[in-house]
């Protein structure tokens, strides 16, 4: 089933004085045929307003869009029992962050060779794959960061599975830093905030590391504050790698213990509220940073 959204500005008078005015805002809707005063309910109740006294609508247009976490308004098909793979597909030559290494994978042992330290029909592939651990989407430990910090093998598996999912549906922004503003509307203490872009519709070309959206250092400091668990992007960076070798985003976050997944994928195929997040690496000891098979459970 399709998702439709309302294109629309505001005039919304309360019955106390006062008024609040918007422009070009977008309101999810749950169907296409709702007339203006279903309209303007939804978004009094998206916006979580009281006392209101009236609600002029303006400029209104339907539009067939998907979704991006009108409160109230569910997805379509979100409560069906799905699992979406969020990891990018990691094969020899793939250029992940341009500049570092890109994985090779050799046989160490072949079918065919194999088939000489078997029973006739049984045989085997052994391969070797180099990699560096900023390969796919992967997932950053405070190791990564900080000399003497928490390794992947260090990291509480209850971090990294079955995580509430916040995912924060940005795609329609028009600043490449993500503000902390964009977070105030829910509780983030406990979750996975995973940020979708839809920059990874880049991903695997060379306009993936051109002005790359990034968390904003407001947001990097509210997330902390409120007690966020982990903070993935579907972006080149969670930093802002434009004109500056600082990474306040990943020094901060590390810093909290807050875990950092970069390079995620399809994250428009989540509601914003209600799936559960995983992204669980290897146990390495003494390494900081590896990919990761990062998914959720929707439904």
């Amino acid at each position: 089933m399709p998702d439709y959204r309302a294109h629309l500005d505001a005039s919304i008078a309360f019955v106390n004085g006062g008024s609040l005015s918007v422009e070009g805002f977008r309101l999810d809707l749950p169907s296409a045929d709702l007339d203006e005063a279903a309209i303007e309910r939804l978004l009094v109740q998206h916006l979580g307003l009281t006392l209101v006294g009236s609600v002029d609508l303006r400029n209104l247009s339907i539009v067939e869009e998907a979704h991006r976490g009108s409160r109230d308004v569910p997805r379509a098909g979100e409560r069906e029992r799905r699992v979406v793979d969020l990891s990018h597909v990691i094969r020899a030559g793939l250029v992940t962050y341009p500049g570092l290494p890109e994985p090779t994978i050799t046989p160490f042992l072949t079918r065919e060779a194999s088939k000489a330290n078997y029973a006739p029909g049984t045989e085997f592939a052994m391969d070797v794959m180099t990699l560096i651990g900023n390969t796919g989407t992967y997932l950053d430990s405070p190791w990564h960061r900080y000399e003497g910090g928490t390794d992947l093998a260090g990291l509480e598996l209850a971090t990294l599975v079955d995580l509430r999912a916040e995912v924060f549906h940005v795609r329609d922004s028009t600043e490449r830093g993500v503000p902390a503003s964009v977070f105030f509307e829910r509780d983030v203490r406990g979750a996975a905030v995973l940020i979708d872009t839809g920059w990874d519709r880049h991903f695997g070309t060379p306009a993936y590391a051109v002005d790359a959206p990034f968390l904003a250092p407001d947001a990097v400091d509210y997330l902390i504050g409120e007690g966020a668990t982990l903070v993935g992007i579907d972006s080149l960076n969670i930093d802002d790698t434009r004109d500056t070798k600082e990474r306040p985003a990943h020094t901060r976050l590390l810093a909290a213990g807050i875990h950092v997944v970069e390079h995620l994928t399809r994250l428009d195929e989540l509601p914003p509220s209600g799936a559960r997040f995983t992204a669980a690496p290897p146990a390495i000891e003494e390494f900081g940073t590896f990919p990761v098979r990062a998914y959720a459970i929707v439904g």
